[in-house]
Order: C-alpha cells, then structure tokens, then sequence
C-alpha cells in the first residue's frame, strides 16, 4: 500500500534527533513499497533543508543534503501531476472547512483523490491541524506495521 507522504515526516529522516522508531519504519515501508506526494512536497523538503543549513549551528551540512537527496530520488516516491485550478478550490475548501494550512490541505486533498492514508509528524507537539482533519473527512494516518 502506497501512503501520502508530508514534508514533516521526510525532513526527520535527515535529523539523527527526530529519528524514531515510527519514523523508521515509514522510510522503510517507503523505500520499499513508495509514496505519493503533491508538488508541494518538493518545496517544502527543500525550504526543510535550507533552513536546516541556516540555523546557528547549522543542523544540516551541504554534503548530508546532497547524500539525502540521493537516497530520496533512489526510492519510489511519485509526485503527483501538477495542480490545476480545480485543485486550488478544493484545497481552499478543506483549509477553511477544517482551518488547517492550504499546504496541509493539497495532502489531505491528495489523499482524499487517491483514498491513501497520510504518513505526517502533525499531531505531535504543537501542530494538530492536519491530523484532525484527516480524522473528520475519514482518511487514515499511515501506521507501518
């Protein structure tokens, strides 16, 4: 089974200090059987990195990005055709109904199209939104067994 794969989830697989034992087993489970993602994805990974490398200290140096992001074009990860209008208005409608983020809406709206559960960090520390959303339109949170 594939999963809709957020941005939050794949950053913590560069970052020794997010890494757990979920985590893992997502990369795992992605690297084997894949993932979706909406164009977004791949914006938001690499603002993830250029933050990352931006921090004082830095948690990110520019040889561990190139390396991640062999090993992410290494695994069978789709990005899903690029957006229409179309998916704007229903992205502006899960937003609003469930007042989470567009961005958090365009994977709960992919998720929705495709009927894949979603594979995200929210719901940990302070960010709910997309978690809650998910949980109200009935798309399932990527549990890896």
């Amino acid at each position: 089974m594939s999963v809709i794969l957020d941005a939050s989830l794949t950053l913590a697989w560069c970052s020794k200090d997010e890494s757990t034992a979920h985590t893992n087993a997502v990369l795992e489970h992605v690297a084997t059987r894949g993932a979706v993602v909406p164009t977004l994805w791949v914006y938001e990974v690499a603002n993830g990195l250029v933050s990352g490398l931006r921090r004082s200290p830095p948690r990110i140096q520019d040889g561990d990005i190139e390396r991640f992001l062999q090993a992410l074009s290494a695994m069978p990860i789709e990005v899903a055709p690029a957006a229409t209008i179309a998916t704007c208005k229903s992205v502006l409608k899960l937003a609003a109904k469930h007042s989470i983020s567009a961005y958090d809406a365009a994977y709960l709206d992919l998720a929705l199209q495709l009927g894949l559960p979603i594979g995200t960090l929210d719901g940990t520390g302070r960010r709910h939104g997309l978690k809650q959303a998910a949980e109200a339109t009935g798309v399932l949170l990527f549990r890896p067994r």
